[in-house]
């Protein structure tokens, strides 16, 4: 249920995972936020009066990613300042922000009308670990069929290099390489051959154009300046060659997708990252209906496969998931890894200490 508690509790919730993934600036805006925001600017009133599941909605999220364009356009110094980590007292973020709030008003209401597009190609490599592993169960051969795919930076996923554990894959001469750092078991090694790599958004972004960029650029933690270089590069990658990228509604292309020929020795791969949560139910539950079928009509000759990864909202950590037919019965946990892909934990996840309660309607159901 909608409430200001459970809109203020949101900022909360996004604290413990930025501070998680060691993003301190990020963690103390939070807090900053969630406990000082008011009326006293039409931003804080719509946020305090979301209506929505702000947790689901990227709600935090949103609103920072207004913040840090006004900082990458030069439009406030002293929200600048707090953005570099030069005022980092947090009585002293909680006394700037209304005034910070106020005065921005009419840049900011913007940022909050859409969902976070963070498309963030260190995704890739935690993407890959589960790819891999569908190439260990079904052969080399991947067509993959990606939703919710923003400016289309992942779809790149065949363009990259990666290192995986000392696992390499990819052309080696790509101007994008992605090195995570590799915590645990390593990933299956099995070769792999992306055949091809096509996806979809319900509001596709032109990733080489100059105010898209931009926007992109935004929702880039700012305490993460190689992921804003990787940015660049990968933006630079669509420029000299587009992605396959169409507007279309998740469910209604995957259900278009699945019934199309598919080649004998290819395992055809559904495969999203951060996506299942801006999802309708409804749509969500079409795509889970059209894969089950998929998957009943499989054969070793033409097997289907899920890869996805999707936040476990307790610890704060996206978890891989692999799912296949034929075969393989149940879900498949292959890695956990940073939201944004700078470590990855191969094998199932070691849930040591204490998580973050999150209301009941902020859970994400990956069945």
């Amino acid at each position: 249920m909608a409430s200001e508690e459970n809109n203020r509790g949101a900022f909360a919730i996004q604290e413990y995972y930025c501070r998680t993934m060691a993003a301190p600036i990020y963690a103390r805006l939070c807090t900053a936020l969630g406990q000082g925001l008011s009326r006293d600017s039409e931003t804080g009133r719509h946020v305090l009066d979301w209506p929505g599941e702000p947790t689901r909605d990227a709600l935090p999220l949103r609103l920072i990613g207004g913040l840090h364009a006004l900082v990458l356009a030069g439009g406030d110094d002293e929200l600048a300042a707090i953005f570099a980590g030069e005022i980092d007292d947090l009585a002293a973020i909680s006394t700037a922000l209304p005034g910070i709030l106020r005065r921005n008003d009419a840049a900011l209401l913007p940022w909050l009308s859409g969902p976070p597009q963070t498309n963030e190609p260190g995704r890739s490599a935690a993407l890959m670990t589960g790819l891999l592993e569908v190439a260990r169960r079904h052969g080399p051969k991947i067509e993959i069929l990606e939703i919710g795919s923003s400016a289309g930076l992942n779809l790149l996923i065949d363009r990259y290099r990666f290192d995986l554990g000392g696992v390499m894959i990819g052309p080696a001469d790509s101007p994008v390489a992605i090195m995570p750092e590799w915590r645990g078991l390593p990933p299956a090694d099995a070769p792999i051959e992306i055949i091809s790599v096509r996806g979809c958004d319900v509001a596709p972004m032109d990733a080489t154009d100059p105010a898209v960029a931009r926007r992109l650029a935004a929702y880039v933690w700012a305490e993460t300046p190689e992921r804003s270089a990787r940015l660049k590069a990968a933006v630079e990658m669509v420029r000299e060659k587009s992605v396959d990228l169409e507007k279309a509604d998740a469910a209604d292309w995957i259900e278009a997708r699945l019934v199309e020929p598919q080649p004998e020795g290819v395992t055809r791969v559904l495969m999203h990252s951060v996506v299942w949560q801006y999802l309708p139910e409804r749509v969500a539950e079409r795509i889970r209906v059209a894969m089950k079928a998929a998957g009943a009509a499989a054969t070793p000759k033409r097997p289907i496969a899920w890869v996805m990864m999707e936040p476990n909202r307790a610890f704060a950590r996206p978890e891989v998931r692999v799912w296949s037919r034929p075969g393989v019965a149940a879900w498949e946990i292959v890695a956990t890894a940073h939201a944004h892909g700078s470590w990855i934990a191969g094998g199932p996840p070691d849930d040591v200490g204490k998580g973050i309660a999150a209301p009941q309607s902020a859970e994400i159901d990956l069945s």
